[in-house]
């Protein structure tokens, strides 16, 4: 089972999203305070359902919020973020060389999301 680690960062809080491996598929935002980056996992849970707009495909059909958008970086890399119903991005993912990778990563969300334990990272 995934967890949210939850860390401070410069100016807030934010949190990342780690499979049952380990390995991070989620980044959010810096959050001004810890209230407000437990609210933005509970709308990643909330979200995880939605529908996939890949933008990387030709003539591809436009979801509506919330969605996850599969997009090229300025690199050429594939990634993806999450928006919530008001279009606001709640989580981002790390750049693949592949588009199938950039698509296992929000399957991975979409699996470990839901059930995450939260903690705070240790110091």
């Amino acid at each position: 089972m995934g967890k949210f680690v939850i860390k401070k960062a410069k100016s807030g809080m934010m949190f990342n999203l780690k499979a049952s491996n380990g390995q991070v598929v989620a980044t959010s935002e810096v959050y001004s305070s810890l209230d407000a980056c437990k609210k933005g996992i509970a709308s990643v849970q909330k979200n995880v359902g939605c529908p996939i707009e890949d933008q990387t495909v030709e003539g591809f059909e436009k979801q509506k919020n919330p969605k996850f958008e599969v997009y090229t970086d300025k690199g050429g890399a594939f990634r993806f973020r999450l928006k919530s119903s008001n279009g606001q991005i709640i989580a981002t993912g790390q750049g693949y060389k592949r588009r199938a990778n950039c698509m296992k990563g929000i399957a991975s969300i979409k699996k470990n999301a839901p059930e995450a334990e939260i903690v705070m990272e240790e110091e």
